[in-house]
């Protein structure tokens, strides 16, 4: 019978050392996996703040100036205050020409096509604020429009290091010089 007991504690003694050494990590895993989820729902309330905020702005810009523009699901808001009549919507893979001035919402031009020139690019493709390959989607050549981009879809959190800070809805005022529509391929 002592034989018998002996293995008994034996194994218990096992079970019971092999049970807590596979509590740790698991109760580490647990305990990382809900610091990681809290930080995430930190970074997600203070990213719905940021929202809020630009949002906010750009009512009051949208306001003070008494401008009527139309709000997209993105987030972008543009006014077309020179219609053309002429040509089809700009669509993704089209090669525009605009002038452009950027500005921030207190005024502050940053950039314009009078010093840098008109800006070429492939709507979609190129490397321009994604606000702006979006925005020009709802115009065609020859239109004039002010466009204003939140910051995560222009220069996001850090600015663009130069005349754009951080955390910065901007203005674009655009005039669609050309449109080149892509061709289809055979």
């Amino acid at each position: 019978m002592f034989k018998f007991s002996g293995y008994i504690y034996c194994f218990l003694f096992i079970a019971i050392t092999l049970l807590m050494c596979s509590c740790g990590p698991k109760q580490e895993a647990i305990k990382e996996e809900i610091d990681q989820n809290k930080l995430k729902q930190q970074f997600v309330k203070a990213n719905q703040q940021v929202v809020i905020k630009e949002n906010d702005e750009m009512d009051y810009y949208q306001k003070s100036h008494h401008m009527a523009f139309v709000k997209t699901t993105s987030g972008i808001r543009y006014f077309v205050y020179q219609e053309s009549v002429k040509g089809d919507s700009i669509k993704d893979g089209d090669i525009i020409k605009m002038n452009y001035t950027v500005s921030l919402l207190d005024g502050t031009e940053c950039y314009s096509s009078k010093t840098d020139g008109a800006k070429e690019f492939k709507v979609g493709m190129e490397n321009i604020e994604n606000g702006v390959h979006k925005a020009v989607q709802y115009l065609k050549a020859g239109d004039r429009a002010l466009i204003l981009i939140p910051s995560h879809l222009a220069h996001g959190l850090l600015g663009d290091s130069k005349k754009i800070p951080p955390q910065s809805p901007i203005l674009y005022d655009i005039e669609i010089i050309s449109v080149t529509k892509e061709k289809a391929v055979n």
